[in-house]
């Protein structure tokens, strides 16, 4: 029995699967697999010969492509993947969600009802206005709902079970994979992709906001990471001779330039970001997202922190002051540009879909910036969620329908241009 995106979405949210930044290992927690070997329990069930979990929680499968022989397109139509990804933040408990499902939204604020205190205000949340009318599923106010990226899971898994009964036999397509990813939240979704097993030569993220929004440019992005030492000694003998790593973390943090910070920038401006500080007198360590969309802007945001802890090691001359940089992923545009028919036939799809497609830069990165590095293209294609990372999280299930629609065109549109 067809069984509509929602109650997918529902079934998938229940599993807690959120991944953990201080585990090096792929996936970062066990509790990814819980998801993952339900999604090729169900791929089994639709009449997937091929889906498989590996030992790094990827799963990997096939919709075989349906082109009759004597068809133009027969044998011509490039392998296209669709990805989402399995793992919830970290910041915010994905554990016993209990979502609120809103029928027939007729605006206004959204209070939460397991704490009141937790309300979804449309003066934040514009897209609330665009979505009077639908179903719109939060949480209680309790947890995060884990729309991202359980939205992306529900509408692939739609789109394969439309395309393998009845209702979909007239949808053309060549082949077609499917991955599910673990640990994108950490930045490590393509840990341990493996490309020869993905094997396509174009490939979807499904991990964006509101309808029409297409992305296919991303912030560049490295990690840093300032450990700084202290002295430490009892503060009742301190007097020229302790000193206090936390005090060097707090003047290092008050000279970070304000116009740089996620919440005085919006658009195309870049961040520095100091998103988890740890302090003791002895050791104290601060961790910073660096963003630009061009790629070049991080050597400026690295010299700016070299500055800072220059200026601050001069206040505090017996303490020692390290900076590490490392690179997480690059803004996919460049490559993406060079490659434009996918973004083409996307533009199409979206456009047929009625959603009226736009494309917008995405502050922050999908793991298609990382695997368009790698050589696969991957732009993103909206979800119809928002507020991603917490308790005030929602999704609009009359847009999450737009997206299966969307995907459903796209597909053929793929087989028309090959004729």
């Amino acid at each position: 029995m067809s069984e509509n995106v929602l109650d997918k979405f529902l079934r998938y949210v229940a599993v807690d699967t959120q991944s953990d930044e201080n585990c090096p290992d792929t996936p970062s927690t066990k509790k990814q697999f819980d998801l993952a070997n339900m999604l090729v329990k169900e791929l089994n069930q639709l009449g997937i010969k091929d889906a498989t979990v590996d030992e790094h929680c990827y799963i990997y499968a096939t919709i075989p492509a349906n082109i009759p022989e004597g068809h133009p397109a027969k044998g011509k139509v490039p392998t296209i993947g669709f990805l989402a990804h399995l793992d919830t933040s970290p910041d915010v408990s994905g554990k016993d969600v209990k979502p609120q499902i809103i029928k027939n939204y007729q605006g206004g604020d959204i209070v939460l009802p397991a704490d009141k205190n937790v309300v979804i205000k449309m003066s934040e949340n514009p897209g609330l206005e665009k979505c009077i009318g639908h179903t719109i599923v939060t949480t209680d106010g309790t947890t995060l709902l884990g729309s991202d990226d359980k939205s992306g899971i529900a509408a692939i898994m739609k789109m394969t079970e439309t395309l393998l009964s009845d209702e979909g036999k007239d949808i053309l397509h060549g082949d077609i994979r499917i991955c599910f990813t673990p640990d994108e939240e950490i930045g490590r979704g393509t840990a341990k992709i493996d490309l020869k097993k993905l094997n396509c030569e174009y490939a979807y993220t499904l991990d964006g906001d509101m309808p029409g929004e297409l992305n296919k440019e991303t912030f560049s992005a490295d990690a840093a990471i300032i450990n700084i030492t202290g002295r430490d000694i009892h503060p009742g003998m301190a007097k020229n001779i302790m000193v206090n790593s936390a005090r060097v973390m707090g003047d290092i943090l008050a000279k970070l330039p304000k116009n740089m910070a996620p919440e005085t920038t919006e658009g195309y401006e870049p961040f520095i970001h100091p998103h988890t500080c740890t302090g003791s007198v002895i050791q104290s360590q601060i961790k910073f997202l660096l963003r630009d969309f061009k790629t070049e802007g991080l050597t400026k945001q690295k010299e700016i922190l070299e500055k800072v802890i220059a200026e601050v090691q001069q206040m505090y001359p017996e303490a020692k002051i390290e900076l590490q940089t490392n690179v997480q992923y690059r803004n996919m545009n460049d490559s993406l540009e060079k490659q434009p028919h996918g973004l083409n036939y996307l533009w199409e799809a979206a456009t047929k879909a009625g959603v009226n497609p736009f494309w917008k830069p995405i502050r922050g990165g999908t793991d298609g910036s990382r695997l368009t590095e790698m050589g696969l293209p991957t732009p993103n294609i909206f979800t119809g969620g928002q507020n991603f990372h917490s308790r005030t999280e929602w999704v609009s299930i009359n847009a999450l329908e737009k997206t299966v629609e969307t995907i459903l065109i796209l597909v053929g549109i793929w087989v028309d241009n090959y004729k």
